[in-house]
C-alpha cells in the first residue's frame, strides 16, 4: 500500500491558500476543502485502468490548489475499500475520489458517516447527499471493439477476457458481445471473468484456452494482468484488442485496436468541477463517444480503410442515438 502527500508545487498558489487560511476559510476551495484524496484499488503503475485514473489525479493536483493524498494497492474487498476511504476522509474536508465501480458500496457507506466530505466514484453508478459518480462510457468503445472483432475474424470465433465482475466491466462485456452480434449474429463469442485483473499467469491460461477453442481476436479488459494475454496472443499469432489506453502504440504487433476509455478524465473532471464550484452531489455524470479525447476505438495500422470507415459510421450512429448499446448480457460463459 502506498500513501503519499502531494502538496501543490506552485509557490504563488500556496501563498494564496495560506492567505485564505488567515481569514478563517483554510479548508475552502471551490465548494469545500482544498484537499483531494483518492483511492486506487490496484497498482497505479499497472499500464491500465488504475494508472490512467492516477494520471488524472496528478493533473488535478498540478492544475488546481489542492493538497493531496492517495492510497493504492487495496484488494477490491468491500471492507478493505471502506477502511481506506475512511482513512482518506478522517480529519479532512474536501473531495475524496474512489476510482472504479468496485467502490460503489464502500463509498455509499463511508459518505453517510462523513457528511462534511464530498465523495465521487469514477465508473460508478451511486449517488447521495454528498456523493456523485463520474462515468466514462467505456461500453461505447467496447461496442465498437466487438464490431471490429466481427469484421476481422477469420475463424468466426472471438474472445473477451476480464477479471473482477464490477459494473463497468460487465457493461463493457455486454456491449462487446452486442457489437459482435450487430455485425454478424453467427459469430461465436467466448467470454470469461477470471476473478483477477492482475494475474499474468492466469490471464495467459485463459487466453491460451480461448485460442485453442478457435478465437483469433481477443478483447482484453485487464489491468496489470494483461501481459499474460499478450504473451499468449503473440505465441499463437492471434490479434488482440486492448482497452482504456492506446495499446496499438505500445505493442502494434499484437494489438489490432484499443477501446479507448480515458478514465483519467473522470477523475480530473470531478476534481475540476469541485475546484471551480460546479460539482454537484446526487448525480451520475457521463462522458461518451461525443468526446473523442475520452472515448473512441483506436485502430492499428493493419486495419483496412473499408473496415475503418465502417467503424466510423457505427460510432456516428451511436452518438446520434440511431444505434443502441446493450449493457446487459445473459449468455453463456467460457471457463477453463
Amino acid at each position: 500500500m502506498t500513501t503519499t502527500g502531494m502538496p501543490l508545487s506552485r509557490r504563488a498558489a500556496l501563498m494564496s491558500i495560506a492567505a485564505v487560511g488567515l481569514t478563517g476559510c483554510a479548508s475552502r476551495a471551490g465548494q469545500g476543502g482544498r484537499h483531494l484524496g483518492a483511492l486506487f484499488a490496484g497498482n497505479v503503475a499497472d499500464h491500465g485502468f488504475m494508472q490512467s485514473g492516477f494520471e488524472g489525479y496528478q493533473r488535478a493536483l498540478a492544475d488546481f490548489p489542492f493538497t493531496g493524498r492517495y492510497i493504492d494497492q487495496i484488494a477490491p474487498k468491500p471492507e478493505l475499500l471502506a477502511e481506506a476511504l475512511t482513512r482518506l476522509a478522517q480529519g479532512e474536508s474536501g473531495l475524496v475520489v474512489a476510482h472504479g465501480g468496485q467502490n460503489n458500496g464502500a463509498a455509499m457507506e463511508v459518505a453517510q458517516r462523513f457528511p462534511e466530505v464530498q465523495f465521487v466514484v469514477t465508473q460508478g453508478n451511486v449517488k447521495g447527499a454528498n456523493l456523485s459518480s463520474y462515468e466514462v462510457l467505456q461500453e461505447q468503445s467496447a461496442w465498437l471493439a466487438g464490431a471490429l472483432a466481427a469484421l476481422t475474424t477469420r475463424t468466426g470465433v472471438v474472445g473477451h477476457m476480464s477479471g473482477i465482475r464490477v459494473v463497468p466491466g460487465l457493461k463493457g462485456r455486454a456491449a462487446f458481445v452486442d457489437g459482435v452480434k450487430a455485425v454478424n449474429p453467427q459469430i461465436r463469442v467466448l467470454t470469461n471473468f477470471s476473478g483477477n485483473q492482475d494475474d499474468n499467469a492466469l490471464s495467459k491460461r485463459v487466453a491460451a484456452a480461448q485460442i485453442k477453442a478457435g478465437a483469433d481476436v481477443i478483447f482484453t479488459m485487464l489491468n496489470a494482468g494483461r501481459q499474460g494475454a499478450i504473451d499468449a496472443c503473440r505465441e499463437a499469432g492471434v490479434r488482440q484488442i486492448g482497452n482504456v489506453v492506446d495499446w496499438t502504440r505500445r505493442d502494434p504487433d499484437v494489438f489490432i485496436a484499443s477501446a479507448i476509455a480515458d478514465v483519467s478524465q473522470a477523475v480530473y473532471q470531478a476534481a475540476s468541477d469541485y475546484a471551480k464550484g460546479s460539482w454537484k452531489p446526487g448525480v451520475v455524470k457521463q462522458i461518451g463517444l461525443e468526446n473523442e479525447s475520452a472515448v473512441r476505438l483506436a485502430l492499428g495500422q493493419g486495419v483496412p480503410e473499408s473496415v475503418a470507415a465502417k467503424v466510423r459510421q457505427l460510432a456516428a450512429e451511436i452518438v446520434s442515438g440511431q444505434r443502441h448499446v446493450a449493457i446487459e448480457y445473459t449468455g453463456p460463459e467460457f471457463s477453463l
